[in-house]
């Protein structure tokens, strides 16, 4: 009579390999299935979100990647500054707004047709989302966020993170936003200094809000990548002027900081704190003392929360960098706000992750970016220009803001109740460390 131990299912071996438990094979099986289901869960997601373009009327308007081609092919006439878009904005004539090394990257898309353009924007940036998700976990949990079981949560987050209203009005718009952030993240990710700095430098060199990311490496002391950042900026600068001589030394030299000419700064697409503080108040309270006062308490409070994190969370580091970045800027669009989806990731996935009070402000932020806070308070308001409102609807209209703050308090609290931990979902045996590695000098 065979033993039970004899009869009970053992592992098999193939050729001579290493024998591969049953238990193992099972779970690999449902690994799979389920990275087919988060799949098929991400192609519904995309689908629908296409139909939706497609079936409303504005869907496929794609104002702001109109502006980024027939403004960039309008340098063959040299008015890429006088340039405007009116034909879905007749309240606001959307003028060229980048620096003239963005006109030149974008200036092959106009040889291209339009609506091909358009389709392949929108779900380029699906697949640019996917990555910003999967670049998050892999700083958190390390190499394994490539293997079969984080795909599929990362494959999850992409399905659900379309619909957050940042990504949901990047589609919209056809707005560079979600590859601006895929591109910061996979400079925050690399240990190679000249990657890292030149990816930033160039961003930068598109559009100047990515500029904040050089905090990040400076935070992290890598040195010679903050400074290489600095260098390519200034390269993309003098490319600009080189190739296209007045239209590349025009914006430099008139426009370069004019909030004005980006667009209404009191309307409450704007969610940097001048915008709320300007709704709050009635009026534009520009750079004056108010505004400074508040960049200044802003400052410390995330140069706090930074001094807060454990020194490997690079993820947490980047989150609080970047969120600076959207306050102090004159206009932080609400589709800026793309950094809302790496942050939940680290709030759900982190090192506070276990803490209730993390768990609290995770669903706040996820509710307020899936319902879309701005999007509500602009039927509210008659005018985009009309800064003067009441109060609750000022105060609900820094929404972005009160949540970003919030953020950096808990995190000093967290910090300074209980050192943070180990990412509690990281499977056992899963972690690879998640240390960034000292860079070459």
């Amino acid at each position: 009579m065979r033993s039970a131990l004899t009869d009970a299912p053992g592992p098999t071996t193939t050729g001579g390999c290493t024998p591969v438990p049953r238990s193992a094979r099972l779970q690999r099986s449902h690994d799979s299935q389920r990275l087919w289901w988060c799949a098929a869960l991400l192609l519904v997601s995309v689908v629908a979100r296409l139909l939706w373009a497609f079936l409303t009327p504005n869907g496929l308007n794609l104002v702001d990647l109109h502006v980024y081609v027939e403004g960039a092919a309008s340098l063959l006439q040299g008015g890429l500054y006088d340039f405007t878009y009116s034909r879905d904005t007749p309240d606001f004539p959307l003028p060229f707004t980048y620096p003239p090394f963005a006109a030149l990257v974008f200036f092959p898309l106009h040889y291209l047709p339009f609506g091909f353009v358009g389709l392949a924007w929108q779900l380029l940036t699906v697949a640019a989302l996917f990555g910003i998700v999967r670049i998050a976990l892999e700083l958190l949990v390390g190499a394994d966020a490539r293997n079969t079981r984080w795909t599929a949560v990362a494959l999850v987050w992409t399905a659900i993170g379309v619909w957050t209203e940042p990504v949901r009005m990047t589609l919209d718009y056809g707005q560079v936003n979600v590859f601006l952030v895929l591109g910061t993240m996979i400079a925050a990710r690399s240990s190679r200094w000249w990657i890292s700095g030149g990816l930033v430098g160039l961003l930068a060199g598109i559009k100047l809000t990515p500029a904040i990311a050089g905090l990040y490496l400076i935070a992290r002391r890598r040195w010679s990548a903050a400074v290489f950042s600095a260098v390519v900026f200034f390269a993309t600068v003098a490319v600009s002027v080189l190739v296209l001589g007045e239209q590349g030394r025009k914006y430099f030299t008139t426009f370069f900081g004019d909030a004005n000419r980006i667009g209404p700064v009191g309307s409450v697409w704007n969610q940097s704190l001048r915008g709320a503080l300007s709704r709050i108040v009635g009026h534009d309270v520009g750079t004056g003392p108010l505004w400074l006062i508040a960049v200044a308490l802003s400052a410390a409070l995330a140069y706090a929360a930074w001094r807060a994190l454990g020194p490997d969370d690079r993820l947490g580091t980047l989150v609080v960098v970047e969120l600076f970045g959207l306050l102090v800027s004159p206009i932080s669009w609400a589709h800026h706000w793309v950094w809302v989806v790496p942050m939940l990731v680290w709030l759900v996935y982190g090192p506070l992750a276990a803490r209730r009070g993390t768990r609290v402000i995770a669903a706040c932020w996820t509710v307020t970016t899936l319902v879309g806070v701005p999007w509500l308070l602009g039927w509210a308001q008659d005018s985009i220009w009309d800064i003067s409102r009441p109060a609750v609807l000022s105060w609900l209209g820094a929404a972005n803001v009160i949540g970003a703050l919030a953020v950096y308090a808990w995190i000093v609290h967290a910090g300074r109740t209980q050192p943070p931990a180990d990412p509690v979902t990281v499977p056992p045996g899963s972690r690879s460390g998640g240390r960034e590695p000292d860079p070459t000098p």
